[in-house]
């Protein structure tokens, strides 16, 4: 293509930003360049892309849209910014040497799970990477957790030890190839390799490090993992971001030794099923659901389990107590070749409480007293990323856990920040990186309670510093002083002389919600915030908050009662105790046959009794998740609990499981009600609440229907006093957020009666309602608190 000198001929520079590197940007814009005859070249920086074209004005208008409607399935555009250049002498189109642009950066994209053509070619017998268990191309394959630094070039990710074969090579170089610049590009003749180590080998640490001690090839040793998980016995697999710890999801017997050797007494495993009809067969999965499960994210789903079917196709220990199954599809050919047509738990590669193992050798210190075998393979994770979980509530997706599939995809902002490190809460853990017009959101850390979780956390702060250029002027953090998180954020802002800002735990809560939404802050919103525990200025546990609130600061309007919580942990983990604090609290005796005051020994009641008398080691709580867990164990539902909310978990359960006549047979709508109490702010005593239920428990009312009847007051409260503080405030949005709002049902209601009312109800889309989503709230907070 050579422009001839008596023809109109323009020139156009493009800086084009997003998630634009990795996922077929240079080839696709090389094929149009030569579709519209213009010349000129592409290259990518680590601020993204570059381009650079000349020709007839119409084929560069043409190109220009062309450029963002018939973009790459896997790129976004955030930006692009055009400039006029003089016209040159040249010929044809170039894709060019990447560069280091100082200082600036660019999205990278998360892992993807394996595109349909190279599926098909899996499993072709006459293809070159016929069960070749990391064939990948530029549509699909890792990215997050193999890259080392930007630009996205294959040396600086992990497969740098992999030197091409000539035919990967020939794909790699040849724009016109889908495996043009496709960092993870290999085969089974240069390629990572899988090997499986059991028995003996479980001794030999060399046998972790190199394959050449296995006598088996892939498929080998993928069979012989296998056999192993169909003998009933735990394989750790090694995946894209970690290691999975894998047992047969039809075995009582595998599934209970899992358990025992995991330390995870009851919390659900997940499931990963061969394909949609599998998925179909033991949960019950409507089309937004069927969706997410074929999505190029692949994440855990949670679905309703189909009872009749799930009693002989799973494993009842596999969710007991629970209505609902955590479902996930294969997103690695690894996967594909591994599953066969058994379903199997893939649950995380690592003791409870601590985080996810991504390394061979930790692997072989950490893992091999939890599992009978190891599937291992050669490429390196330079990052860790658990698999990510979701469900969809009111047809749209409804994050629970963002991390593999999602994370780094940062949440644009509509304005610039200062580079923020936010170190989030301590369970759930995230943390937040912001840049510009990007918060960058961590994947999953874990729960920071050992040292371990802090390790990682670091590892991953490290990492996010280093893909995106940044060197942060403040870090925010929760304003609880015993949690991990924020040790650390006051330590390194000491040993590095940065400004620490504290942010409060619920209106972090309610701004992570109004940046996912693009709020500017300008106008307040009503923030209703509950969850478990959260550090109150007054000294406090909050948990049950109505806010007014924006980005600068926020008014505490109303909140649940304070009751004593007797022990502090101890309550949490043993719901009665939580009950028996809420029955002295409303007045009402402890009678033996609630099942709370039953499952409380005599000499146990006496000290309880003490300590809410004398006030002795009891703290202050006004946590909703608190009162959860009290009327689940008033109605018998559930006395100590093994994770976090699963007393509220199953009673939510509970609920579906009623008949829909039942749920609607009608009750008094003042027989549920709180009390309010008077005053700025206003208090909402649960005494007259706990009242009703433990009459209507006692006098035999089904304890399902009074668990639904329970749902309906706490979104009729919610609404009952949006309506009231609208009166004065004049606000209109209404903000859901806080751990208590995973309660799909609880969502459901609160949002329908707000809406009923007139109220625009935010919920969250992007990050989860749980502490999950809590440091980009502080970031945000932060942010604004500085440019004040």
């Amino acid at each position: 293509m050579t422009h001839q000198p008596d023809q109109v001929i323009t020139r156009t520079r493009y800086r084009i930003q997003g998630i634009v590197q990795g996922v077929g940007f240079r080839p696709f814009v090389y094929s149009l360049a030569h579709q519209y005859s213009l010349t000129g070249f592409i290259g990518n920086d680590s601020a993204g892309i570059f381009v650079e074209v000349q020709g007839k004005p119409t084929d560069l208008d043409n190109f220009s849209q062309d450029l963002i409607r018939n973009k790459p399935p896997l790129a976004i555009i955030d930006s692009i910014s055009e400039s006029s250049q003089p016209a040159c002498e040249e010929s044809g189109f170039t894709i060019v040497e990447s560069k280091n642009a100082p200082g600036l950066s660019t999205p990278v994209s998360p892992d993807i799970s394996i595109c349909e053509e190279c599926f098909k070619e899996l499993f072709t017998p006459e293809d070159r990477r016929y069960q070749y268990p990391f064939i990948n191309c530029t549509n699909c394959g890792p990215r997050f957790t193999i890259i080392k630094d930007i630009p996205y070039d294959r040396p600086n990710t992990t497969m740098n030890q992999f030197e091409m074969c000539a035919e990967c090579q020939q794909e790699y170089d040849d724009p016109l190839n889908r495996r043009y610049h496709a960092q993870p590009n290999a085969c089974s003749v240069c390629g990572p390799s899988v090997w499986f180590v059991t028995g003996d080998q479980l001794n030999q640490p060399e046998c972790f490090l190199n394959s050449d001690f296995s006598l088996l090839n892939n498929l080998d040793s993928i069979s012989a993992a296998q056999q192993m998980i169909n003998s009933g016995s735990t394989v750790a697999v090694k995946g894209i971001g970690g290691f999975h710890l894998a047992c047969d999801a039809t075995s009582d017997e595998a599934v209970q030794k899992l358990r025992v050797r995991k330390g995870r007494i009851e919390k659900p495993f997940a499931v990963m099923v061969a394909d949609l009809e599998s998925a179909k067969i033991i949960a019950q999965v409507n089309n937004q659901e069927a969706q997410l499960l074929l999505s190029r994210e692949r994440p855990i789903v949670l679905l309703r389990k189909r009872k009749a079917e799930i009693t002989e196709l799973l494993s009842q220990l596999i969710a007991p107590g629970n209505d609902c199954i955590g479902i996930f599809l294969p997103y690695s050919p690894l996967h594909y070749l591994l599953l066969q047509n058994k379903p199997l738990v893939m649950t995380s590669g690592n003791l409870s409480d601590e985080p996810i193992v991504h390394d061979n050798v930790e692997a072989k210190k950490r893992l091999v007293r939890l599992a009978d075998g190891f599937l291992l393979h050669d490429r390196e994770i330079h990052i860790v990323c658990d698999d990510s979980v979701t469900r969809i509530l009111d047809n749209q997706e409804y994050p629970v856990r963002r991390s593999r599939g999602y994370a780094p995809m940062p949440v644009r902002l509509s304005k610039t920040a200062s580079s923020i490190l936010a170190t989030g809460g301590e369970l759930k853990s995230t943390f937040c990186l912001t840049k510009d017009h990007y918060a960058y959101l961590s994947q999953h850390i874990g729960d920071m309670e050992n040292l371990e979780t802090i390790h990682a956390f670091e590892n991953s702060v490290d990492h996010f510093n280093t893909l995106f250029r940044s060197a942060p002027e403040i870090i925010a953090c929760d304003e609880h002083p015993g949690y991990l998180s924020s040790q650390w954020a006051k330590k390194h802002a000491d040993e590095n002389k940065l400004l620490l800002v504290p942010v409060q735990h619920h209106h972090a809560h309610i701004a992570s919600l109004m940046a996912e939404h693009d709020l500017g802050g300008e106008e307040p919103v009503l923030g209703v915030c509950f969850d478990g525990t959260g550090y109150g200025r007054d000294g406090a546990i909050w948990g049950g908050e109505f806010l007014l609130a924006d980005y600068q600061s926020f008014e505490r309007k109303a909140f649940l009662k304070y009751i004593s919580l007797p022990g502090g942990d101890a309550a949490i983990k043993r719901p009665y105790r939580t009950a028996m604090a809420h029955l002295w609290s409303a007045g009402l005796d402890w009678n033996e046959n609630l099942p709370c005051v039953a499952a409380c020994q005599k000499s146990e009641q006496k000290i309880l009794r003490q300590q809410l008398e004398k006030k002795i080691q009891t703290v202050p709580t006004s946590s909703m998740g608190r009162l959860f867990d009290a009327v689940a164990s008033i109605l018998g539902i559930r006395q100590i609990v093994s994770y976090e909310a699963q007393a509220a978990i199953e009673m939510e359960s509970m609920c579906y499981n009623i008949e829909t006549e039942l749920i609607k047979k009608p009750f008094d709508n003042n027989r549920y009600q709180f009390k309010v109490i008077p005053g700025d702010p206003f208090i909402l005593d649960p005494s007259p609440v706990i009242k009703s239920i433990v009459e209507d428990f006692l006098n035999g009312t089904d304890r399902i229907v009074i668990a639904y009847w329970f749902h309906q007051s706490v979104a009729r409260m919610i609404t009952e006093v949006c309506l009231e503080l609208r009166k004065t405030t004049k606000v209109k949005t209404v903000a859901l957020s806080g751990g208590v709002f995973q309660n799909v049902l609880l969502t459901k209601l609160a949002r329908a009666n707000l809406q009923g009312q007139g109220f625009k109800v935010l919920i969250h889309r992007l990050v989860p309602p749980n502490d999950g989503g809590l440091s980009l709230g502080q970031a945000i907070i932060a942010s604004k608190v500085i440019t004040n």
